[in-house]
């Protein structure tokens, strides 16, 4: 890996993490030599590492972090992670929103980030079950002093049901209102994602509850970015050949890139050239386009 010399931060880092998750730990000398970094650059790569809680630093190295399969961070606690990934993969997934077309969000801190996006689009109906995105849209559409309502701001309906600690509700009062429901595009975020377990989360009725959404959605998009890649929460709710496209961003490896294009159609890294054949906001054929939204009723 001797080429990699100016590889920009993010992108040594996904190799470091690569490396340390495939090998159960590597040691900062084996780095130097592979990345041909100094070892000061390998050791703040740690640091940085460590600090987003995907590593432990251990003397002279790094180990991998293994996370309890039902542990599941407050939405606050990941809001703090990779944000300038987060929002790189956002405004990528949202060029895939068709206008007047209705689309589902699902909880998690890149689907807020990607709401954010989505206000300019016109003429959207949305269905979210994240108490955080349905607020940004609601803040959208109320006039404040001074100025009107954002004119992209979409119609929301948000679902009820028990609220998770990263603010989604879920459950069976959630589960039968998306159950009638019927979706152009389901963005989704995921806690995790491997090509053994597909797509999961640490909490059980999350799963299910993200189950309902895969089934009414025409057109499946995962939004997550490179650190999502190798974790594995407790259930699986959809496996990667149900998957649409996948948008993450560009810290995820190339040869995990390779991997995940055996499994699904398009992957989209943000701010590069698309491989595959991802969605790009033409409906399939038989689906609804920009002037005729799907019946949001079963």
């Amino acid at each position: 890996m001797s080429e990699n010399q100016n590889l920009l931060a993010e992108q040594r880092r996904a190799l470091i993490l690569d490396e340390v998750r495939r090998r159960g730990g590597v040691r900062v000398n084996e780095l130097t030599r592979k990345l041909n970094v100094s070892d000061m650059t390998i050791r703040r790569d740690l640091d940085a590492l460590d600090r987003q809680g995907v590593i432990e630093k251990v003397h002279g190295g790094a180990v991998p972090v293994i996370e309890a399969s039902t542990h599941e961070p407050g939405f606050e606690a990941k809001s703090a992670l990779e944000l300038s990934a987060k929002e790189d993969i956002a405004r990528a997934a949202a060029a895939l929103a068709v206008p007047g077309s209705a689309i589902a969000l699902s909880g998690g801190t890149t689907t807020f980030a990607l709401a954010r996006q989505l206000l300019d689009v016109p003429d959207l109906t949305v269905v979210t079950n994240s108490v955080r995105v349905a607020d940004v849209f609601h803040d959208a559409q109320r006039p404040a002093a001074g100025r009107s309502t954002r004119p992209g701001a979409a119609t929301v309906v948000l679902t009820g049901g028990v609220r998770t600690p990263s603010d989604s509700l879920v459950g069976p009062v959630a589960d039968r209102a998306i159950g009638s429901l019927h979706f152009d595009v389901l963005f989704l975020g995921v806690h995790g994602i491997s090509a053994e377990a597909g797509l999961s989360t640490p909490n059980l009725a999350e799963a299910e509850t993200n189950r309902r959404f895969v089934r009414a959605a025409r057109r499946i998009v995962v939004v997550a970015d490179h650190t999502k890649w190798g974790t594995v929460g407790l259930s699986s709710f959809a496996s990667l050949e149900e998957v649409d496209t996948f948008v993450t961003d560009a810290g995820l490896a190339p040869g995990l890139r390779e991997e995940i294009g055996e499994h699904l159609p398009g992957l989209l890294v943000a701010g590069e050239s698309p491989a595959g054949a991802p969605f790009t906001g033409t409906p399939a054929d038989g689906a609804p386009t920009g002037d005729a939204p799907a019946a949001a009723g079963g």
